[in-house]
């Protein structure tokens, strides 16, 4: 049963699974989606708990025993498996197929892997795991998302805060949710309960954003320009190589292009390698903004971009990408 991680800590108040995955790429979710279970479980009288790490030269033997044996205390366990590489190979895979076949009620079964590629997801072995349990997908938190999620997070701890104040935090934040969840703990211990002043937050909040190439291309064909150059100054500040944020943004552009072509989206997303989930929703939104013409000419500007970077042509390829974003921004039918 998929389960969204919002929906955990519900789920969880009613019923305990014998089995729950926790797959993605959010490193705070997952880890507050197991801890959630753990806590659950406890709860329930699982007192003990054993933990494998299944990297290489890992002996599958050892889950097969633990799931087979009983607690040595008589009573419930919890049994923990984490595949950092999300590759369990043929005996891991077969190995995880006869524990799904055997779940017991008394061995509760944690499995953490990483965010999954579609081949993976089709396998066997997580077929079986899906089927017998709670499978719970952390993904990022979007952009758009992030002040409702910050907003969330501080009515936990009794605080709250103007639509401003959130966009403000979001900006600090952006990309690096783990810092996110600490500014908003430190806002806890700095200012009172109840509605956060702006300028106190300032002075509480530092910029610990974390920018990827993927968001500069979201920003660009969302048409929100400040967001597009305070991601490519983040980028360039962290070190970024500009082919990278080319990459992201020239393949949003073909993909933009092919749409207005009639291309199926689906199709483009595959042939010019666009697989950020976030930037596909993006490009999609933005599909009818944008008039060939004006594609075509930021693709030339790309085009150029490219030159420049390898040192073909004159120029600073981050200040084309600057003027990339002012073309397309003044071509859009916004």
């Amino acid at each position: 049963m998929p389960l969204r991680a919002e929906q955990l800590e519900a789920h969880l108040r009613k019923a305990l699974a014998p089995l729950y995955v926790i797959h993605g790429d959010e490193p705070l979710l997952a880890l507050e989606a197991a801890d959630a279970v753990r806590a659950a479980a406890r709860a329930r009288g699982f007192a003990e708990r054993e933990v494998f790490i299944a990297e290489r030269g890992f002996d599958w033997s050892e889950l097969a025993h633990a799931g087979a044996s009983r607690s040595l205390f008589g009573g419930a366990k919890i049994i923990e498996l984490r595949l950092p590489t999300g590759r369990p190979g043929a005996e891991g895979g077969a190995t995880l197929l006869a524990h799904c076949a055997r779940l017991d009620a008394e061995v509760l079964t944690l499995v953490s892997l990483p965010r999954l590629d579609r081949a993976t997801l089709a396998s066997a072995w997580y077929t079986a795991l899906a089927g017998a349990g709670v499978v719970i997908e952390v993904l990022p938190v979007e952009r758009a998302r992030l002040p409702e999620w910050i907003g969330a997070r501080l009515a936990r701890q009794g605080q709250r805060a103007s639509g401003v104040v959130l966009e403000f935090l979001a900006d600090r934040v952006e990309g690096n949710l783990l810092a996110a969840h600490q500014e908003v703990q430190k806002l806890a211990l700095l200012a009172p309960p109840g509605e956060l002043a702006l300028e106190a937050v300032e002075d509480a909040v530092a910029a610990v954003a974390r920018y990827a190439p993927y968001a500069a291309a979201e920003a660009l064909v969302a048409g929100d320009l400040a967001r597009y150059q305070r991601v490519l100054e983040g980028l360039r500040g962290e070190g970024e190589a500009p082919t990278f944020v080319l990459f992201a943004v020239s393949s949003a552009l073909f993909v933009l292009r092919g749409i207005a072509a009639g291309k199926p989206a689906e199709r483009l997303f595959g042939e010019h390698r666009l697989f950020n989930k976030s930037l596909q929703r993006a490009v999609q939104v933005a599909a009818r903004r944008h008039p060939r013409a004006v594609l075509d000419a930021a693709l030339a500007q790309a085009a150029f971009i490219d030159r420049v970077a390898k040192g073909v042509a004159r120029g600073d390829a981050w200040d084309q990408f600057t003027a990339l974003g002012l073309k397309l921004a003044g071509g859009s039918k916004a």
